[in-house]
């Protein structure tokens, strides 16, 4: 990467096509490695802070009713300001982003919460025993490094400069550099803007969140010696190349990306008799709601053979409307997958929705084809389509069924449509998902990932890179922690987490 002269980034609004928002200076080679020497610096003394201490940071950030009153007040009076500058330019709409920025204050006071409860560390205690020869042993887990964090394009807010990845890391005593994407760059530097003076003023160190912009930067901070871990949120090509340089530096580091799902969604017989115009305009509003921009899109939907449910969904998805899509970009990325689709044998279209007039409109598509002629194109039909396009599949019966849900591709979700007398192929199609999603849904719809203690938003590849962890969540704090063992060291020595008195009254282990 060299630090050529670049075009500032420009915003530009998805209704009209048209540049909006100020212009955001590209980071060139120099501004990268500043931004995550400052992050280096940062992490000692950040790290180094008790959890009770992060979490008062954390909230001058999150939670505009405690922590310092300055703070509150600028991100209350900055609220409206921000939904307008992203509301310009992604077209989301006020009221979604509204609601948006509030999901991104709520993980925030959900991981100063996670820092007073303390049983992140994992802490273990193993005493010494003579007898068998073994020696005192003591375990927590402490944060990896500066970590680079990749926004996502489709929440400018919740998966971007002070989302999930950046809240979590944070929590786990992270300096932060992020990438912000080139679909929202004023509104990207508005939030870091916001954040970094809220953290300075709560008493973080300098450095401790950094923002760089163009896509030379993103490469340039995987490759980056001082970054120890990587969060991404994007597409499955550019999360692969991002993985792979990750895994070819001199010294690896972990990539936790969220790449693509298809998320299957099973409608059993019973509930496809008794509920077809329901389920039909469920699986409608799930399959448009933000232009189909969601990574828990319903892009699989299987239904039975007979019945009415099909019909229905045909009537359902024809009624429906969509707006713009965020860039032009994934606007044309959408166009050319519906195109491929429109000459896949076997594939028979069921319904085109409407568009709005906005500049980077779409219409929301679905097909219909038989079970069989899915399987036998599995390979190329189950791929995600970004956007409001999706595959009605008719299953003959579960046995059938199963056998090919237990081959999909992985997903972060699975949902399972069912009735009472629906149980036991329930449990079947169940048994076949649980291996190749993250989260199994029962009569309800994908879209939507509750911030919370026990959801898991991750999945087998090709939907995650590492189906171990979650990107939501009090769980997602665990990509940015590292175990680290005290054999033998003096008590007044030791991690206060660690001591015999356990003074900061954490969760432990003990045996």
């Amino acid at each position: 990467m060299t630090d050529t002269t670049s075009a500032p980034l420009r915003g530009v609004s998805p209704r009209t096509g048209e540049p909006v928002g100020d212009p955001v200076p590209v980071s060139g080679a120099r501004d990268v490695d500043a931004a995550v020497r400052a992050a280096a610096r940062a992490f000692p003394v950040w790290s180094a802070l008790p959890a009770a201490d992060r979490a008062r940071a954390l909230e001058a950030a999150a939670d505009r009713a405690r922590a310092l009153e300055a703070a509150a007040d600028a991100l209350d009076a900055a609220r409206d300001g921000l939904v307008a500058v992203a509301d310009a330019e992604t077209a989301l709409g006020v009221a979604r982003l509204t609601g948006e920025v509030g999901r991104t204050s709520g993980q925030l006071r959900l991981f100063a919460e996670v820092l007073r409860d303390g049983g992140h560390v994992q802490a273990v205690l193993t005493p010494a025993d003579p007898a068998a020869g073994r020696p005192d042993i003591r375990r927590m887990r402490q944060a990896i490094g500066p970590v680079a964090v990749f926004s996502a394009s489709n929440f400018p807010f919740a998966f971007s400069v002070a989302g999930g990845d950046t809240a979590s890391a944070l929590a786990a005593g992270c300096p932060v550099v992020v990438k912000a994407h080139e679909g929202h760059p004023a509104t990207s530097a508005a939030v870091a803007r916001i954040v970094t003076e809220a953290l300075r003023g709560a008493g973080a160190p300098e450095g401790v969140l950094g923002l760089v912009t163009g896509f030379e930067a993103g490469v340039a901070l995987v490759n980056h010696p001082a970054v120890r871990a990587a969060g991404f949120t994007g597409s499955g090509a550019g999360g692969r190349a991002l993985y792979d340089l990750a895994a070819a530096r001199p010294e690896p580091i972990p990539f936790y990306g969220e790449l693509g799902s298809v998320n299957p969604v099973v409608v059993l017989p019973g509930a496809a008799a008794d509920r077809a115009e329901e389920i039909a305009e469920g699986y409608a509003q799930s399959l448009t709601l933000g232009t189909g921009q969601f990574c828990t899109n319903p892009g699989l939907l299987f239904v039975p053979e007979e019945g009415p449910l099909a019909d229905a969904v045909a009537t359902a998805v024809g009624a429906s409307a969509t707006g713009a899509m965020l860039t032009s970009r994934i606007r044309d990325g959408y166009r050319a997958r519906v195109a491929a689709l429109d000459e896949v044998a076997g594939l028979a279209p069921l319904a085109s929705g409407s568009a709005g007039g906005d500049s980077f409109a779409v219409a929301p598509r679905v097909w219909r084809l038989s079970l069989k002629s899915f399987a036998e194109q599995l390979d190329t039909l189950a791929e995600e389509c970004f956007g409001p396009a999706g595959l009605v599949v008719t299953y003959p019966d579960v046995a059938s069924l199963a056998e090919v849900l237990a081959v999909l591709p992985g997903s972060l979700t699975g949902s399972v449509h069912a009735t009472a007398g629906d149980a036991p192929a329930a449990t079947r199609v169940a048994t076949a998902l649980r291996h190749r999603v993250g989260r199994l849904v029962h009569n309800g719809w994908p879209t939507g990932v509750a911030v919370c203690w026990a959801m898991h938003h991750g999945g087998p590849w090709p939907s995650t890179t590492a189906p171990l962890h979650t990107s939501v969540g009090a769980g997602s704090i665990d990509r940015w922690l590292v175990p680290i063992a005290y054999q033998d060291w003096p008590d007044d020595l030791l991690p206060p987490e660690l001591q015999d008195t356990n003074p900061l009254g954490i969760p432990r282990r003990v045996g």
